[in-house]
């Protein structure tokens, strides 16, 4: 059986990713891609829909994990009666057709018996594979996928598995390498195991001293940022939302999606956090993979792609996998794709601008489609849409939505002001662009805002509230002393909070289309970090960070969602719009003054200097 989602590490080779569990089990392998077919997916069923076990035969008294400082070295130390090993667990970085997941064993103290059992079903649990043996190695094939087990470890196999025993003395090193090859291709050539270890902590080492961050909280950051980092698909430089699918919102219900593919709307905490680590080339590649994927029609634009840009997410289900804790069903793709939401078009100019004021250089005809998008904008406002949390209840006039709208009038007017030439012939369009601004925004302010409660809602005409609308003052759409803002924030406070942690919205209130509940969404309460910071309550926003930060998982990790009334972490893990989000935070109580920078209707933090590219 699956452990609970915090006992899992994550190791990946910024092509595809595992999830390690404390036991020391892969329940959860995707190779050559992050949206590849499993061939371990125990995670969302059972052991027999595929994993792979390390772990001591004899008695563990005492276990322990960390990754190496710097990189996505993960190591597991078990003391057990007779000795005590070591358990290293790496993806190596990729090179041409060459994916491979290492594991080591180290011997500490004593001599340790070690179980080793490989179960191999490709295709998300499906399929047993042909299992052969030549030379010492073992390959498990079935097309179009195989993968040969290298280690001079004595295993047996039979038609189904891999399995065996190892006794590991104190200074011995067993190395196992499995490695993914096309099954009409031989395999490639082995890997030096230590050599292949050396050499990634190199890598990895390298690329997170290079984080320009000295803020607080400079370790969690640099982690957040690690994590981050293997999250980005390197060929294309698109960045996955999450490594794995249906890890459900709430244990046995049915919101499980495949987040293994690329938000649009994660795009300016995207930028933003990497520049504020000083990764220039990071955002150079993301900013690239982001406008080949926008390009086009307006109208044409899409909330999510695949990790080289894909448009085609199908959605479908895999009725013979249990689920996570028997929460059905298990999905594939991600139906989401296809909605309509407005408040794309608006991270979309969001993140050109964002890029320009952090320091980078213009992309090369970056202007002509935010121009379309602006466009666009100019009727799709008035449209309803599905919404920032993808609901599959209808389309409404969703607040978030139109204060989006207006961010990308308000931005690509920006980009005009601010960085083109005064003679420049698109600064014809200014007077244009900020009347329509003020339209949307008094729009949002006539139809969004309810005076009874004293708040904006989720929706024009409904009651309904919604965390989102915390992001009014780090958008600059109004300042936080508003008086309109800060009774959004205490009715949210009085309203979508549970045990102290913010609630997307109330399911029962809002209509979204699905049954059940889910737990409390972790990027959200750190907007609630921002807002209380913007409005002054430096304390309360430090306590609620705090809190935010004991939920990480041993490792430094967090998921999605986090249920209060179990303590568990839920939903998909690691979860990158909740490691963005932490960064923002940190940053933002970084700034002794949270030093304002003027929009037309409000005020927004100015972050930190960006480095020198």
């Amino acid at each position: 059986m699956a452990s609970w989602i915090e006992k899992y590490g994550f190791i990946g080779d910024l092509h595809g990713a595992a999830l390690v569990s404390s036991e020391g089990s892969i329940d959860w392998l995707c190779m050559p891609r992050f949206d590849s077919e499993a061939c371990m997916a125990a995670l969302v069923g059972r052991d027999e829909h595929g994993h792979w076990l390390i772990h001591p035969s004899a008695r563990v008294r005492r276990m322990s994990r960390r990754y190496r400082p710097g990189t996505l070295i993960l190591e597991t130390d078990y003391e057990c009666d007779g000795g005590a090993v070591r358990l290293v667990d790496f993806m190596p970085f990729a090179g041409p057709q060459r994916h491979s997941v290492i594991r080591i064993l180290d011997g500490l103290e004593g001599t340790v018996p070690v179980t080793v059992d490989l179960v191999t079903r490709f295709g998300y649990g499906q399929y047993k594979p042909w299992i052969t043996a030549l030379n010492g190695d073992i390959r498990l094939t079935t097309a179009p996928d195989a993968v040969v087990l290298r280690t001079p470890a004595q295993l047996q196999f039979n038609d189904k598995d891999v399995w065996g025993a190892v006794s590991v003395r104190k200074g011995e090193r067993v190395p196992f390498v499995l490695t993914w090859h096309p099954a009409d291709e031989p395999p490639p050539p082995p890997l030096d195991p230590s050599a292949a270890l050396a050499e990634a902590e190199k890598r990895w080492t390298e690329w997170s001293q290079r984080s320009s961050y000295r803020g607080d909280h400079q370790d969690t950051v640099n982690r957040s940022l690690i994590t981050l980092k293997a999250m980005v698909y390197a060929p294309s430089g698109g960045i996955i939302a999450a490594p794995t699918t249906s890890l459900p919102e709430a244990i046995g219900g049915v919101r499980n999606w495949d987040y293994r593919f690329c938000w649009l709307r994660d795009a300016t905490l995207t930028l933003d956090a990497l520049m504020l680590g000083g990764y220039v080339e990071e955002a150079k590649a993301w900013r690239a993979w982001f406008m080949r994927a926008v390009a086009g029609a307006p109208d044409e634009t899409q909330i999510m792609y695949g990790v080289r840009g894909e448009r085609r997410l199908m959605e479908f289900e895999i009725p013979e996998l249990p689920g996570y804790e028997e929460s059905r069903p298990v999905r594939v793709g991600n139906a989401a794709s296809d909605q309509f939401q407005l408040d794309v078009y608006g991270e979309v100019v969001q993140a050109l601008y964002e890029a320009r004021r952090l320091g980078l250089p213009e992309e090369a005809d970056a202007r002509v489609p935010a121009r379309k998008l602006a466009q666009f904008i100019e009727s799709a406002w008035q449209l309803p849409d599905d919404g920032i949390w993808e609901v599959r209840g209808g389309r409404r006039h969703f607040v978030h939505s139109k204060m989006m709208a207006w961010v990308a009038v308000d931005r690509f007017a920006r980009i005009i002001e601010e960085f083109t030439d005064p003679h420049d012939h698109s600064r014809q369009a200014l007077p244009r662009l900020r009347a329509l601004a003020d339209r949307i925004h008094r729009d949002v302010l006539e139809h969004g805002f309810d005076r009874k409660q004293n708040a904006f809602t989720q929706a024009y005409n409904s009651p309904a509230l919604d965390a989102s609308l915390l992001l009014m003052p780090a958008l600059g759409f109004l300042p936080a002393s508003d008086p309109r803002v800060r009774g959004t924030i205490e009715a949210i406070e009085k309203n979508l909070l549970r045990d102290g942690l913010v609630l997307r919205y109330r399911t029962e209130h809002t209509g979204d289309g699905l049954p059940g509940d889910e737990g409390a969404f972790l990027a959200c309460s750190f907007w609630l970090v921002d807002a209380y910071a913007y409005s002054g309550r430096r304390r309360e926003a430090e306590a609620l960070f705090e809190r935010l930060l004991s939920l990480r998982n041993d490792l430094g990790l967090l998921s999605e969602e986090y249920e209060p009334r179990s303590g568990r972490l839920i939903g998909n893990f690691p979860q990158a719009f909740s490691h963005l989000a932490l960064i923002h935070s940190a940053s933002v109580l970084a700034d002794e003054e949270l030093t304002p920078r003027e929009s037309t209707h409000g005020k927004a933090r100015r972050p930190p200097a960006p480095p020198t590219a």
